[in-house]
């Protein structure tokens, strides 16, 4: 009997390496935002440059419904994999970029093979897990959003201190690479898994929903866009994801042009928001599971632990106006620790919703709602931040997920 029989877990050590490939995606999409300070200059790129250099991105992402049909088509154990090594090169390239279109490019290019990670992740938990344990393994694998998020801060500025910005993309770019190895190796579907116990399967087939494992013909794109559930999913999400865009793409630049902070203070301050998010994606699973336990519906406790992040969030809207850096990156701490709390409840929420041989294609579609806002809300900060600062739109931010909740309560139906 193998080490996996004898834990009886195999799921949790499949959401594991979820989780270490989900640190990999956003550590190599992350480490452009922190390495622009120093590119910048060197490149001669300014502000309103770098905002089509994280549209692109963005826009490549919002393919993903692409990249879903893929996984839904040719499976996720070889999707990923030729996905993720296509991670790993492209960021590696950038380290050879000498203008403003060269990166304009290979960020499209990488957005198009990272639009995978989320929904790969669905996908993994959808198969993997019974209803009842879904929002905690989502809530694990998303912890990898926020870690690699972390990781880039100090991992970029140690590159740059040893030899320069165009090191810390190689590296990242070799980690996705090391990724792939260990996905190949170790990752099954439940189904043809050697190692799963007997046990498992069942523990895992007896908590599915019936709606979720109903099979039928794949449904057509149309007929998706019909269904108001994915509205309620898609339009929250577009609310929601222009903060994650902001500290992600922004943040550093935020912290040296108006908070005046050096690489080393970037390298100290720049991860904590991520550190605070990866805090999020516990706690809004956590909450759900506390929910449910004193009888509430599944859905509702979702609905409920989006609100309260979205509660959360108007912590935001005060960024700018504390004078204290320090101050600011609190609220910056609270504003990810919100997002995630919300983010990683409304994700998981189409797996409870829609098939598992639709689920790709569902949570692809929604993703691109969710980049479509990240990139307007770049592009608009791209073009304005010079002239009105960043205040307006740390407002907004603190704002748009009290809609998002509002949507998410209107819209979204219990499935029968």
């Amino acid at each position: 009997m193998s080490f996996w029989q004898r834990t009886r877990a195999l799921r949790w050590w499949i959401i594991a390496i979820v989780m270490l490939g989900t640190i990999v995606n956003y550590l190599t999409r992350s480490t452009l935002a922190v390495a622009a300070p120093v590119f910048m200059p060197d490149l001669g790129i300014d502000e309103h440059q770098y905002s089509w250099i994280t549209a692109a991105f963005q826009a490549g992402v919002m393919l993903q419904p692409v990249v879903g049909y893929i996984l839904d088509t040719i499976g996720l154990r070889t999707g990923l994999a030729i996905f993720a090594s296509c991670w790993g090169l492209l960021t590696m390239a950038h380290g050879l970029a000498f203008n403003w279109q060269m990166l304009f490019g290979l960020r499209g290019a990488l957005g198009f093979a990272e639009g995978t990670s989320h929904t790969g992740g669905l996908k993994v938990v959808s198969e993997w897990f019974p209803a009842k344990e879904r929002g905690l393994a989502g809530g694990v694998y998303n912890l990898g959003a926020s870690a690699g998020s972390a990781l880039a801060a100090p991992l970029v500025a140690w590159s740059i201190w040893m030899w320069n910005w165009r090191a810390a993309f190689v590296i990242a770019g070799a980690m996705a690479l090391l990724w792939v190895l260990l996905w190949l190796r170790f990752y099954r579907g439940p189904a043809e898994h050697p190692d799963i116990s007997e046990e498992e399967r069942a523990h895992i087939l007896a908590g599915q929903e019936a709606h979720i494992q109903a099979a039928g013909a794949r449904p057509s794109i149309g007929s998706i866009l019909r269904q108001r559930n994915f509205w309620g999913i898609a339009i929250p999400r577009f609310l929601a994801d222009p903060t994650w865009g902001t500290l992600t793409f922004w943040l550093p630049l935020y912290l040296v042009k108006i908070r005046h902070f050096d690489l080393a203070e970037i390298a100290l301050s720049a991860f904590l928001p991520f550190v605070a998010a990866d805090l999020g994606c516990l706690f809004g699973p956590t909450l759900v599971l506390w929910l449910q336990r004193r009888g509430v519906n599944l859905i509702d406790a979702r609905r409920w632990t989006f609100t309260l992040g979205a509660v959360l969030m108007t912590g935001m809207m005060f960024v700018g106006f504390v004078e204290n850096a320090w101050a600011a990156v609190a609220l910056l701490c609270l504003g990810g620790f919100a997002h995630q709390t919300l983010s990683v409840t409304v994700i998981t929420m189409a797996s409870d919703l829609f098939r598992r041989d639709e689920l790709g294609t569902v949570a692809g579609m929604a993703g691109t709602c969710a980049n479509a806002s990240i990139l307007i809300f770049s592009l608009l900060m791209g073009s304005l931040v010079a002239s009105i600062g960043y205040n307006p739109f740390f407002i907004a931010l603190g704002l748009l997920d009290l809609i998002a909740a509002a949507v998410l309560w209107t819209l979204v139906r219990k499935p029968a």
